[in-house]
């Protein structure tokens, strides 16, 4: 029941602009403009806003000409062969293939094959064209509109609602391998990359939501002042996709040192366990709009524990983990904002001290 309720809060908005440009669409077209039936214009406008996050713009083009090719090619052909239902099949298949041959993406074909259909069933092949092709532009502009500039999302919500159980997927990932790891069960290391595996969708929505944030901000100047909190998430989104890649590569070499029965000494789950917390940590400091300083430091953490495996003794595959772990950490501090240049240099500072202190052991290990 809660997470009913949570789905219909997070489409309240959404249902809104639907509502709202559907209405202002008609009484436009109907009212203001004085076309007598303008079902095009609240559909144009509708199908515009419940796009999927992301390209708004460029899917709002693409419906305008696939309304212009499916009204287009329904009233030549119904104009010629008359109304049945292989007239309705062949105006589909001549619009699908029209709307291919000419490059359109999913929205165009779909759009095209829909407008040709209601045109074929719906609508009298003596209006013209035209008019119904303005339907369409009136209601895709009022459904930009709403989405712009009366009732534009925030962005933060957006991005957030996406963020967070793509952050937390990967965090529970890393500490179900980190705990799999160190009573040596592959079972529970299969499963955990599995549920890695599928966090893919889950990054994919947020890179979506990233997007659609983006264009949000630059078009609605009611969310304008969001633009500093957002630059986080937009600045971390590729890098915690590939620390989500690496982190499966990661996740796969551990599963063969444990059926190659490699030793494994604690500081590798324990390493694997601290990308986990700096993930978390991560999560909660992009929530907060505060600066991540946490999860970098539990970040370069994972990094010096990994590190003690070479001391303590790791196998191929151990060593292939504890490069992946570092190759994990420089993702996860340009994920908080650091340059490409500078995080490299703070993984070898971590490093560094980690062999330094290495040396140090050995020396009083020499020298009693």
């Amino acid at each position: 029941m809660k997470g009913a309720l949570a789905r219909v809060r997070g489409g309240l908005t959404l249902a809104l602009q639907a509502g709202v440009g559907a209405a202002l669409a008609w009484f436009i077209a109907h009212d203001l403009i004085g076309r007598p039936a303008p079902f095009f214009a609240p559909i144009a406008a509708v199908i515009t806003l419940a796009s999927s996050v992301g390209q708004r713009v460029q899917r709002t083009t693409e419906l305008v000409i696939g309304v212009a090719l499916g009204i287009g090619i329904g009233d030549a052909i119904i104009h010629v062969i008359g109304t049945g239902p292989w007239q309705i099949g062949l105006v589909v298949v001549m619009a699908v293939l029209i709307a291919t041959g000419v490059g359109g993406g999913t929205p165009l074909v779909t759009q095209s094959a829909s407008s040709a259909v209601l045109v074929a069933t719906l609508t009298s092949s003596t209006g013209q064209p035209w008019t119904r092709f303005f339907d369409a532009l009136v209601g895709g502009g009022i459904g930009l509109t709403v989405m712009t500039v009366l009732l534009p999302l925030n962005p933060l919500t957006v991005v957030r609602r996406s963020a967070d159980p793509a952050l937390q997927a990967l965090a529970d990932g890393l500490h179900e391998i980190s705990a799999a790891l160190a009573v040596r069960d592959g079972d529970r290391i299969t499963a955990a990359l599995a549920q890695l595996r599928a966090a893919e969708s889950t990054f994919a929505a947020f890179a979506s939501a990233v997007s659609a944030a983006r264009e949000n901000v630059a078009f609605a100047p009611a969310r304008w002042h969001t633009r500093g909190a957002l630059a986080q998430y937009v600045g971390g989104a590729p890098h915690m996709t590939y620390a989500l890649r690496n982190v499966r590569v990661m996740s796969r070499r551990v599963k063969t040192a444990l059926d190659d029965d490699e030793t494994v000494p604690e500081c590798l789950p324990a390493a694997i366990g601290l990308l986990g917390d700096a993930v978390g940590l991560l999560k909660q400091e992009w929530a907060k709009g505060a600066e991540p300083l946490a999860a970098r430091e539990r970040a370069l953490r994972a990094v010096v524990q990994a590190m003690r495996g070479y001391d303590d003794g790791v196998g191929f595959s151990g060593g292939v983990v504890v490069a992946q772990v570092r190759t994990t950490v420089s993702d996860l501090l340009r994920a908080t904002g650091v340059e490409s240049s500078e995080a490299v240099r703070m993984v070898r500072q971590a490093v560094g001290r980690q062999a330094h202190s290495r040396t140090l052991r050995r020396r009083a290990a020499r020298w009693p």
